[in-house]
């Protein structure tokens, strides 16, 4: 059994005398894992850092094994951003996030969309807001998509402002205001509509943030990643004002009336 791809290097675990575990991203097959030996080279020491692009080529004698892989870096990213702590704790937040992902399992699109993030770590203007972009499509990647496309309450698509904390559902401005102090904000560049504000990136994360810790997190015994709260304190985003639940039930239709 034998692949030769491009990879992301998302972890290094050290494994016997010079050897290693090495878990890369691989866009048409996942999160996949090999032992590289003689890891502790400093060829190897330098390739086998996260977040640096590589060719990695994987070899085992059956397909469920943990076989060996052969890394060239192509592009070693690690190196410049070894003075600055934002890329890096990103880096850790990102890293955690593909993790979630089942191994060797293809996810094209998020990776795509990992590799435009990875790209812009170090933008502290620009990946915040991509960061929560990714969020969100990763809850739609693990089947806890949010319900954003139209009102619950009245079906309107356009003017959609709020989001239950309860069902993930959305509601237009209208709707939700009697509520509004138990609901998320929408902000339109998650729809696609209009840049960016920075309150506007705050409560996507925050919105993005409850509904991973919720459903993803907790479900699997996970506390949220340092990474996230290293990076957010890092860039200068404060998350705080998150809306209580939604104890009412009432403003998004939706399981027991939430």
């Amino acid at each position: 059994m034998e692949w030769r791809d491009e990879a992301t290097v998302l972890s290094v675990r050290k494994h016997g005398e010079g050897s290693a575990v090495v878990e890369c991203f691989v866009r048409d097959r996942g999160r996949w894992a090999g032992l590289v030996r003689g890891a502790g080279s400093p060829r190897l020491r330098a390739a086998l850092q996260p977040g640096n692009l590589v060719e990695a080529t994987w070899r085992a004698r059956l397909a469920d094994q943990l076989g060996n892989f052969a890394i060239e870096t192509l592009r070693s990213r690690a190196a410049d951003w070894m003075s600055a702590s934002l890329p890096l704790h990103g880096l850790n937040w990102l890293v955690s996030l593909a993790r979630l992902l089942p191994e060797r399992d293809p996810h094209p699109a998020i990776h795509d969309a990992f590799a435009v993030v990875l790209e812009h770590l170090g933008d502290a203007s620009a990946a915040p807001a991509l960061f929560a972009r990714f969020e969100l499509a990763m809850l739609a990647e693990l089947g806890f998509g949010l319900s954003l496309a139209q009102c619950a309450l009245t079906g309107a698509t356009e003017g959609l402002a709020f989001v239950s904390p309860r069902t993930g559902r959305a509601a237009t401005a209208a709707a939700g205001a009697p509520f509004a102090g138990k609901l998320f904000a929408l902000p339109g560049f998650l729809l696609g509509v209009g840049a960016p504000e920075a309150d506007d990136v705050a409560a996507a994360l925050r919105l993005t943030g409850h509904f991973l810790a919720r459903d993803v997190y907790l479900a699997r015994g996970l506390p949220p990643p340092d990474g996230r709260r290293a990076y957010l304190a890092a860039a200068g985003l404060r998350l705080d004002a998150t809306p209580p639940p939604d104890d009412t039930r009432h403003p998004i239709r939706g399981r027991e009336r939430a």
